[in-house]
């Protein structure tokens, strides 16, 4: 059985930006807590804890020491309150994802409505609706999308994990809406990339395996793409969920993993799959 890798898979700069902040923030000796997990990967979140990095569910459960903000970002608002309690604050909002804050800032201050295509309980799409000004409508569908609209001048912001489908579909809809429609396509590249690579590889194999955390906003995405292409898709966080039934008569298993998966996960699924065919 031969396992392929897809050529753009597994962590990526943001992500890795991240991990290393947090984990000089630890090297301190300082307490250190993240608001909410880091990134959307339970194993690495549960690497991070045995390393000093504890997890806070809010910013009243930290009254000293270092906080690190999520790749995800947060509203402005609590890192102001963090530093005004006299904590030491640690930015670890992915690159992308501040792009989109400031253009969704920037939308709302030139008097646009604006339309945030993404997860409306996704902690990063909170965080754009906070740089929005909290007026912004939250779509994840055309479906979703209100009657009346707050103007006829539109500005569109995407969650940095979005499929550009979904981004595409929501532009369609709004045109004969809008008198005039600001499109910004916030996709991150790794995103982008991503997608697009694990397609390819899943029009090619017998079975594609998807690796990464299942609360995992870009792996989820990955997944659905792989399955509307190969319906032998399955989406796993460790080896241990692998299925031997699911390679039965399989000659070739593509492997894929989110943006958000550390490389010794995605490697430890590969080894697993190959040692079911030795």
């Amino acid at each position: 059985m031969r396992v392929e890798v897809a050529r753009y898979a597994g962590v990526c700069y943001g992500v890795e930006r991240a991990l290393n902040l947090a984990l000089e923030a630890a090297r301190s000796g300082r307490p250190v807590r993240t608001l909410g997990p880091l990134i959307h990967n339970p194993q690495a979140v549960e690497s991070l804890r045995a390393r000093g990095v504890e997890v806070a569910g809010c910013l009243e459960e930290v009254d000293d020491g270092t906080l690190v903000i999520r790749t995800h970002g947060v509203d402005p608002a609590i890192i102001a309150a963090a530093r005004d309690k006299g904590l030491d604050v640690v930015d670890a909002t992915c690159p992308f994802v501040s792009t989109a804050h400031q253009v969704a800032e920037r939308l709302a201050a030139e008097g646009y409505a604006v339309v945030i295509v993404g997860e409306a309980a996704h902690p990063e799409v909170e965080g754009i609706l906070a740089h929005s000004g909290g007026d912004a409508v939250v779509v994840e569908e055309v479906a979703d999308l209100p009657e009346k609209l707050a103007s006829r001048r539109v500005g569109v912001v995407v969650q940095t994990t979005q499929s550009l489908s979904r981004l595409t579909a929501v532009v369609d809809a709004l045109l004969p809406r809008a008198s005039e429609l600001r499109v910004h396509n916030t996709i991150c590249s790794a995103t982008g990339q991503r997608q697009r690579s694990a397609e390819e590889l899943a029009r090619t194999v017998d079975v594609m395996v998807v690796v990464g955390g299942h609360n995992s906003g870009n792996t989820n995405r990955l997944a659905e793409i792989c399955t509307a292409v190969n319906s032998r898709t399955h989406h796993v966080e460790t080896a241990d969920e692998l299925d031997a039934t699911w390679f039965a008569g399989a000659e070739s298993v593509g492997v894929t993993a989110g943006a958000s998966t550390p490389d010794e996960q995605m490697q430890g699924v590969i080894a697993a799959i190959e040692a079911m065919d030795a």
